[in-house]
């Protein structure tokens, strides 16, 4: 094999190797995918609540 082909192909088995790494790091770094839907969903059910319990203010007629 020429010595060109060969230092492209390890060029893009490189490249292909920290694409890789990148998103196994970004997937570690998330955590459990259950453990952010639970926080989103109780993020959501505490903003329902303060929309709820939101005092209104009377309207003059």
């Amino acid at each position: 094999m020429h010595p060109d082909t060969r230092l492209q192909l390890q060029h893009v088995r490189a490249a292909d190797l920290r694409a890789e790494a990148d998103a196994y790091r970004l997937t570690a770094g998330a955590g459990n995918p259950r453990r952010l839907r639970a926080r989103v969903g109780w993020t959501l059910v505490e903003v329902g609540l303060r929309l709820a319990s939101a005092p209104r203010p009377a309207v003059a007629c």
